[in-house]
């Protein structure tokens, strides 16, 4: 499938944000927005989890666009522990759905970017415009606060996940009554796991919607 990238960048409330796009063949059904692992510890929008919930989401026929977090790559100003983030999200959620009117969206992330993309969700609820639905990969519970999310997010984590303990995942979901889907033998960077996301994502999906 041919997927079409282009750069671009947005005024952000700390500076230039560093975009990407990525489009489908044919006209869209949806936006997706991909928010990436901590920025501290490397992360960008170039993490391979990051691409993978990227090029899934073109798979399912979704304009698909992500941005370097502040202070990584060409992004200006410094790391805001997810305030600034949420807000930088704002930013790029109205770019797209300015450019995309009346296409419901998705929003999907990796470690820290569940953080963030969680946050951001419940600020749309408070404005009557709630998310399509969540997909969140490596969810950051009991490393950040994770709110509550919606009934029919998709949580993927990874078993051997040491960086975010697949218990403290369980810890945060059970309350919630939401299921978790286990990549068997998954570290947190899903090394040689990447197509299992991808398939599970789409299998979920196109079942559930």
């Amino acid at each position: 499938m041919n997927i079409h990238s282009h750069k671009f960048t947005l005024d952000g409330h700390a500076g230039k944000m560093q975009c990407l796009l990525d489009l489908p063949e044919g006209a869209p059904r949806g936006i997706a927005l991909v928010a990436h692992p901590h920025p501290l510890y490397g992360g960008t929008m170039e993490n391979k989890v990051a691409q993978t919930l990227a090029r899934t989401f073109v798979t399912l026929g979704y304009a698909t666009a992500r941005f370097n977090f502040r202070g990584v790559g060409e992004s200006e100003g410094v790391h805001d522990e997810g305030r600034g983030e949420v807000d930088d999200m704002a930013i790029m959620y109205q770019h797209m759905v300015t450019q995309y009117p009346g296409l419901p969206v998705t929003l999907t992330g990796f470690s820290f970017g569940t953080f963030v993309q969680a946050q951001f969700a419940l600020r749309l609820v408070e404005q009557n415009r709630p998310a399509e639905r969540l997909v969140l990969v490596g969810s950051a519970a009991g490393k950040w606060a994770m709110p509550q999310v919606p009934q029919d997010t998709i949580l993927i984590h990874g078993e051997l996940d040491d960086t975010i303990p697949l218990q403290d995942v369980f810890e945060w979901a059970r309350p919630q009554d939401i299921p978790v889907t286990v990549i068997t033998g998954a570290d947190h960077f899903f090394h040689r796991k990447l197509g299992h996301i991808k398939n599970l994502v789409v299998q979920l999906w196109r079942r559930d919607n």
